[in-house]
């Protein structure tokens, strides 16, 4: 793609082209240099849509809660994108499009834009491509995307550095109510949903979460995370729910909360870039066949890893000199 067919490309999606918007998104999935090319283009325009990223232990509903929490904010005239990370398909590597399956009633909106991602291997919940990938709706005019992470547990908390109100949903009779106290999800949750509240054990999920919320550690914020209980199959709740989102994004804004997570959320991503520009740097000036000898100095304990990072490290600074000064 030549740099007039990246303009326009950028063009269109700042026009809200759903077309471009599925087209930009493949382009940064799939790492194509024409994608970081439309970041670059498309970022001074983003940073007005509200991220609700929506994280739990699997089968307890996110999918249908975020198909119901859509139709409300539809129901209010605004766009609405999903980001649904999926886990990987063993044969094809793409992502087991279960969220998008559930989420068929809004196929013909043209307000609500939906995107599968696989998660590839990554661990934390999120896919590689999902922070550019809200980006993308951003800029695109979407007022509110949900990112809805796979669901892996209490290791999943790459949620908070990637949305601006981070939901943590549960429900009772699986295990995941005890899943969800521990203290990695329960530290990040701004609002806890217990969904299937018709089934037995929802009150006790609900004491539980209150328990341990006045046990844990006291926050520098004053915001005290709400509990909320909703059937997602019938609707029931689901407005409480939301109310309880407004609520939250009037706090963020009146304390400068949610510029301060977007501070936290830019650190993240410059690391993460960094550390993936210095990478794609060292592939450039030591061979595969040098790594595994590395690799394998490391395994017999002829090496430190701290050693061996120091001297790549070294090497990739005596190159760029070498390469200034030529």
């Amino acid at each position: 793609m030549d740099a007039e067919s990246e303009r326009a490309l950028a063009a269109r999606v700042l026009g809200g082209d759903l077309r471009a918007v599925s087209r930009a998104i493949s382009l940064i999935e799939d790492g194509a240099p024409e994608g970081a090319r439309l970041v670059r283009e498309l970022f001074s325009h983003t940073g007005r849509a509200w991220v609700v990223g929506v994280t739990g232990p699997p089968g307890v509903g996110k999918s249908t809660l975020v198909d119901r929490v859509t139709r409300v904010f539809r129901s209010r005239g605004r766009r609405v994108g999903i980001v649904a990370v999926d886990p990987t398909s063993p044969f094809s590597g793409g992502a087991v499009l279960g969220d998008r399956i559930r989420m068929q009633a809004h196929a013909g909106d043209e307000g609500v834009f939906i995107r599968s991602m696989a998660t590839r291997g990554r661990l934390g919940g999120l896919a590689k491509a999902a922070r550019e990938a809200v980006l993308v709706l951003d800029a695109a005019g979407h007022e509110v995307v949900f990112l809805e992470t796979v669901g892996v547990g209490q290791a999943e908390v790459d949620i908070t550095y990637a949305a601006d109100v981070a939901v943590v949903v549960v429900a009772p009779g699986f295990g995941d109510d005890v899943q969800a106290i521990k203290a990695g999800i329960l530290e990040i949750a701004d609002v806890f949903v217990v969904n299937k509240a018709d089934c037995s054990g929802a009150e006790g999920a609900v004491a539980r979460l209150e328990a341990m919320l006045s046990l844990g550690e006291p926050s520098q914020e004053d915001w005290r995370p709400q509990i909320i209980k909703t059937q997602a199959t019938t609707g029931d709740g689901v407005n409480d729910f939301v109310s309880a989102l407004d609520r939250f994004r009037e706090y963020a804004a009146g304390d400068d909360l949610r510029y301060q997570r977007r501070c936290r959320l830019e650190a993240s991503e410059l690391r993460r870039l960094l550390g993936e520009a210095f990478w794609r740097h060292v592939e450039q000036l030591v061979s595969p066949s040098e790594l595994d000898k590395v690799t394998a100095q490391l395994a017999r304990r002829e090496l430190d890893p701290y050693t061996a990072v120091d001297a790549i490290m070294e090497r990739a600074l005596a190159q760029r000199d070498a390469d200034r000064n030529s």
